[in-house]
């Protein structure tokens, strides 16, 4: 029950929370550095409820894949690509389909993440991309991550490595969220020391005011990453792979 729950939770978050928006940005700068030919061939492997297809169909034709029945409809709704419902770890697409595959924050949820990996090269064409975002730090491991059945956090380094078994090379990586990694170092502490933490995710509603104060770092940090820059740290890490050619 409390999957279903929190599945719905996000669908109703991720129009107007600063996470997901400020997080939009940074995806945004990310693939507009791919400078895309019209009408490529998106994969968003683990859509959701297909918000973020939305803003990928204005660079490309995209296809979403999901396995959760409630997200697949909601994607559907959207109409604003073809949506297949299917894991991640078993594409139904032909070798080399797609110029390139977007995976946010889906891989830490997957137990076979290699298989993934390899999945999503196989289907990219040779030269195509594969862009992923991922919760930041085993270290910051908290009741959060055991709520969403994360399996792990990354570090730049394991994820490249994760990466490069899958055949991908990387092409850039960087963190980001970096304004809230102090207070969610301390608080992640605390509350392990003094057992606060209860079943909750860390994705709540919130103000209007302290939501838009909480996203106006991330713009800035989006500003920073579509320049090429790498931020050293943060709660989240976005990075891009290239298929050899």
């Amino acid at each position: 029950m409390m999957d279903r729950l929190l599945e719905l939770q996000t669908h109703e978050l991720e129009d107007q929370h600063w996470w997901y928006r400020g997080r939009r940005r940074i995806i945004d700068r990310l693939m507009r550095s791919f400078e895309l030919a019209p009408g490529a061939q998106i994969l968003d492997a683990g859509c959701g409820s297909g918000r973020n297809m939305v803003d990928l169909a204005r660079l490309g034709a995209v296809t979403g894949v999901e396995i959760a029945d409630a997200s697949v409809e909601r994607a559907r709704g959207r109409d604003v690509g073809e949506v297949v419902q299917c894991s991640i770890t078993e594409l139904p697409f032909a070798d080399g389909r797609f110029d390139v595959a977007v995976c946010l924050d889906v891989i830490e949820h997957v137990e076979e993440e290699l298989v993934a990996l390899r999945e999503m090269h196989r289907v990219v064409r040779p030269g195509g991309w594969l862009l992923i975002t991922v919760p930041a730090y085993q270290w910051l491991w908290s009741e959060h991550d055991v709520i969403n059945h994360h399996q792990r956090r990354y570090t730049r380094a394991t994820l490249s490595a994760a990466a490069a078994a899958a055949g991908w090379e990387t092409v850039r990586t960087t963190y980001f969220n970096a304004c809230l990694l102090p207070i969610a170092v301390v608080y992640r502490r605390l509350a392990r020391r003094s057992h606060l933490e209860g079943p909750s995710s860390d994705l709540q509603r919130m103000p209007e005011r302290l939501n838009t104060m909480l996203e106006w770092p991330l713009h800035l940090e989006a500003r920073l990453v579509g320049r090429g820059r790498r931020i050293p740290a943060g709660l989240s890490l976005a990075a891009v792979f290239r298929k050899s050619a």
